[in-house]
């Protein structure tokens, strides 16, 4: 078996199988290019059958001469056993050449979270009379009000609001559905927007289920969420280094310093391990208390 062949055979076991979005596909991927290139480069022709755990250590080594931080080199380690205890699945291997290779350690990064005060700067910021004005408006508010992630956001669909009942459907990682509760302030926007939305000639058929839209019809694509947040960060005059994740990040850590329970806060965000979720109870609990108090217009 060439490294290509089981590329490809193992992308398939990732998306049928495991069902992961082609993002994650894509890490995947690109992991296990980069192990395969490096043997390449060093000419030694070995097979996925014949890797043995020197081969990855020494691989590790060479990557960490480019300067990659340790967090690059953990996310590659990942791919790398993934990738194996697959070849092990499928009997290819009898033995996981990764199984004793260590990942660096890890300090837990605290993620870059908006003050209220700060979130309504950047929607003050919004400029109402711009055609795409109300939309990014209601952007915003359904970022900060339901936590979700980029890709969850641009694949919304309309059949999956359910305003009446203060819940809106989503589809997460791994296609797994759930249900997330939606503010007023969200949904009001929200409406407001599909009054521009509805007046929209050119929708293209594939996309007339998805709540947010460009101005030629279609589903907007990530690069222009992000590209929408930091306009308005700008706009704002945030100095902090924010994208749409920040929302989400804000979103449970004002939550969870207001109360609510670990276990609803992981619910929310979709949260495999309540492990991830726990990074947000590590913020300055006492700072975002005093600002929920002092702004929050939406508690």
């Amino acid at each position: 078996m060439n490294w290509e062949t089981s590329i490809i055979q193992f992308k398939n076991y990732l998306k049928l199988e495991r069902s992961l979005s082609e993002n994650s596909v894509k890490a995947y991927e690109s992991d296990i290019r980069k192990f395969a290139t490096y043997l390449e480069i060093n000419e030694l022709s070995v097979s996925p059958v014949q890797i043995e755990l020197h081969h990855l250590k020494d691989f590790i080594e060479w990557i960490n001469k480019f300067g990659l931080n340790a967090r690059s080199q953990s996310r590659i380690i990942s791919g790398l056993k993934a990738f194996f205890k697959y070849l092990i699945l499928e009997d290819i291997i009898e033995s996981d050449p990764a199984n004793l290779l260590e990942s660096p350690k890890l300090g837990r990064k605290l993620p870059e979270v908006l003050s209220i005060e700060e979130i309504d700067r950047i929607i003050s910021a919004i400029d109402l009379s711009l055609p795409e004005g109300q939309r990014n408006k209601a952007i915003i508010e359904t970022l900060y009000s339901c936590g979700l992630r980029v890709s969850e956001l641009i694949n919304l669909k309309i059949t999956n609001l359910y305003f009446d009942e203060g819940f809106i459907r989503v589809i997460g990682k791994g296609n797994k559905e759930r249900l997330v509760p939606i503010g007023q302030k969200a949904m009001k926007e929200i409406q407001y927007y599909f009054q521009d939305r509805n007046s929209l000639s050119n929708i293209d058929k594939s996309d007339q289920n998805i709540v947010f839209l460009n101005r030629r019809g279609r589903k907007l694509t990530r690069v222009m969420i992000f590209t929408i947040v930091k306009r308005l960060a700008e706009k704002a005059n945030i100095k902090k280094s924010i994208s749409p994740h920040t929302f989400r990040h804000s979103f449970a850590s004002h939550l969870i310093d207001g109360g609510a329970d670990l276990r609803a806060v992981q619910e929310m965000l979709g949260h495999e391990s309540i492990i991830t979720t726990e990074i947000y109870t590590h913020l300055d609990r006492e700072y975002l208390r005093d600002a929920i108090i002092q702004f929050h217009p939406r508690s």
